[in-house]
């Protein structure tokens, strides 16, 4: 891990016991929401198995192993990766594991149906981002849902939802990214003006024949 990833790991591990309480007031409900629409797009069948990376404390991933075969939770902060193995032993869900993994590097070779991530991508610069989506389309999932800071308008706007840490794309510019390596997108959801979730398909997936225009994400 390079230094820049070591220190956010450590960063995030000093605050993973009260991460899930973190958000203020403005940012805690627009957080939900986000979580929310990852959960409900991502919808895995029975016999998926799901790659939540950036997994944090569990949140996503815990959600959705209740449908999904397996779910494999990756994080860079061993204190996000303690509090959700916590969690998932005392809920008693058995079917999902937590362990390190980066974008770039999820250090999982197995299945991957789906791959989800929410509110962590936004930790790399764009050229990483690109990057780190390659690696998520060579694992082959037939669908990947994105959760996290992008901006619909201005990318300096007059009341920036978030601070430090925070290096949001464009929602132009992921979507070239996606559509790059070979994903179309069937849903945007806006949020906020600087929050958004992105669901890309496999082309030629039942799933994904249903896409969206490129005038139709502007619109949005």
């Amino acid at each position: 891990m390079n230094e820049r990833l070591e220190d956010l790991g450590d960063r995030f591990s000093q605050i993973a016991h009260h991460y899930d309480d973190k958000h203020d007031s403005e940012e805690k409900p627009i957080y939900n929401a986000c979580a929310s629409l990852v959960v409900e797009h991502a919808d895995p069948r029975a016999d998926d198995v799901v790659l939540d990376l950036g997994t944090g404390t569990g949140l996503i991933a815990l959600a959705l192993a209740e449908s999904a075969s397996h779910v494999v939770g990756r994080d860079i902060s061993d204190g996000m990766i303690t509090q959700a193995r916590s969690k998932a032993a005392d809920s008693g869900i058995e079917n999902v594991e937590f362990g390190y993994g980066e974008f770039r590097d999820p250090q999982y070779d197995g299945k991957v149906d789906i791959v989800v991530s929410n509110f962590a991508l936004h930790h790399l610069p764009d050229d990483e981002k690109r990057e780190a989506i390659e690696v998520i389309a060579d694992l082959g999932p037939r669908r990947f849902v994105l959760g996290d800071a992008m901006f619909f308008g201005s990318t300096a706007p007059d009341e920036p939802l978030f601070g430090h840490g925070v290096d949001g794309a464009t929602v132009g510019m992921l979507v070239d990214v996606l559509t790059d390596v070979g994903f179309v997108i069937t849903a945007v959801e806006h949020v906020h003006d600087q929050v958004g979730v992105l669901v890309a398909e496999r082309v030629g997936d039942e799933a994904g024949t249903n896409t969206l225009s490129t005038e139709a994400i502007s619109e949005r």
